[in-house]
């Protein structure tokens, strides 16, 4: 097997088993309000400016895959979004960028609604 899938299988384990802990601890501190997500997604975020700058600066692009696509694509993938984001904003294609986001948003919303129709139409 490939190095940066085990990279990934474990980095994913790691931030996927975070994540749960971050969505245990807010459910004790919040009633109703998804402050888990809120929380990993905002923590994710920096996160993944942290170190994609780092690496880049650092030369550490070999540990993109465990800890950018593993750890943080466990933790968040949100993160990944908004780095796709800053990409596109900072190579000057803010129409492209304004564009993925509303599409992301938008399209992933409708996907979930149409899912869950699908899935309640199935399983009902």
């Amino acid at each position: 097997m490939n190095h940066a899938f085990l990279q990934v299988a474990l980095g994913g384990a790691l931030g996927s088993m975070a994540r749960y802990g971050v969505n245990i601890l807010a459910a004790r501190l919040s009633a109703g309000f998804p402050l888990g997500t809120l929380t990993v997604n905002i923590v994710g975020c920096f996160a993944m400016g942290i170190l994609a700058a780092a690496l880049a600066q650092r030369g550490g692009q070999h540990l993109a895959p465990l800890l950018l696509t593993g750890m943080l694509g466990g933790f968040t993938t949100f993160s990944a979004f908004a780095l796709d984001t800053m990409t596109l904003w900072e190579r000057g294609a803010s129409f492209l960028a304004v564009g993925y986001v509303l599409a992301s948003v938008m399209i992933s919303l409708v996907a979930v609604f149409a899912g869950l129709a699908a899935g309640r139409g199935i399983f009902a």
